[in-house]
């Protein structure tokens, strides 16, 4: 079968395009891959810069959407959304039977690809970690990206106001579609919502973190979830005195690691908005499986809208 690998840590151009023996289910299950959702670690692991560091040659891409192929108890063609961890940018892919779950048949496969990742993150970060509560104010910095979208959704299911942080007009009218209240340019962003926010969902870091701090109300929680500004901000811990705010981890991937049933229950309390579109990812480029470089390159250069997917099939 055909699939990418990671032959050399030199960056997203350096993927190649290979054949491979198709993979054995052994106590997972067998997909045949319609859609690979793209992902800022799988541009991190392409260099070597991400807490995972596979053995060479890897093929990257940690969520799939397709058809189950064997294994399991899901009947052969049965519709489905997983998370593979590695292997998804290929035509078939293996996933652990607990990180495998019913598409929806509303779910398109580039759809299911781009929940993944995104949605039980985002889902982690507000319910569990964040504690977001209806009637509070998020600001999402990097709101048009896959992260930033899902958070948008799923706040406003959660009866939450969001306001986007953008750095361009044209990812402002994403952040628009997918429900923002406010979206606010990021370029002198705290000057307009100072004062105003409870909850900031960071998947940036870098020159934004110390001014998501100052926007906070008193109790206000920033969740540090990712650092695609490239910098790793450090916090000056008298700031968090004055207006008792408190800088909240999200680490989604150590968590259900430890415990895999965990993704199972944020499933079941997703899965009632997506069979009715209250979730219901945006999707951005699609790439076929030979262009995962471009694929990969448009997150490295900060060019995407919304979710980028593979199509294998």
């Amino acid at each position: 079968m055909r699939a990418i690998q990671v032959t050399a840590l030199d960056g997203p151009a350096a993927v190649q395009l290979v054949d491979v023996p198709e993979p054995e289910a052994g106590n997972g299950v067998l997909v045949e891959v319609h859609a690979a959702g793209v992902n800022f670690p799988d541009v991190l692991m392409s260099r070597g810069e991400y807490q995972m560091k596979p053995e060479l040659p890897f093929t990257p891409g940690s969520e799939v959407a397709g058809t189950v192929v064997s294994g399991g108890d899901l009947a052969p063609g049965t519709r489905v959304a997983g998370f593979s961890v590695l292997g998804g940018y290929a035509e078939r892919a293996v996933c652990d039977p607990v990180t495998l779950f019913p598409l929806p048949d509303n779910v398109s496969f580039a759809a299911g690809a781009a929940l993944l990742m995104n949605y039980l993150t985002v889902d982690f970060a507000l319910v569990r970690r964040g504690k977001l509560q209806a009637g509070e104010t998020i600001l999402v910095q990097g709101a048009a990206g896959g992260i930033g979208v899902a958070t948008i959704q799923l706040a406003k299911v959660l009866g939450a106001q969001v306001i986007a942080v953008v750095s361009t007009e044209e990812k402002g009218e994403v952040a628009r579609k997918a429900g923002a209240d406010e979206v606010v340019l990021a370029d002198g962003f705290l000057a307009a919502v100072k004062g105003r926010v409870d909850v900031v969902m960071d998947p940036v870091g870098g020159d934004r973190f110390t001014d998501s701090l100052r926007c906070l109300r008193p109790e206000g929680r920033l969740l540090v979830v990712g650092f695609t500004g490239g910098s790793i901000p450090e916090v000056k811990v008298n700031r968090l005195l004055l207006n008792n705010l408190s800088v909240v981890g999200v680490g989604w991937g150590a968590f259900w690691m430890s415990q895999p049933t965990y993704l199972q229950e944020q499933w079941a309390r997703l899965l009632p908005y997506l069979s009715s579109g209250e979730l219901d990812p945006l999707l951005g480029n699609s790439y076929p499986l030979e262009q995962a470089a471009d694929a990969l390159l448009e997150l490295d250069e900060r060019r995407a809208l919304a979710k980028v997917i593979l199509t294998p099939r």
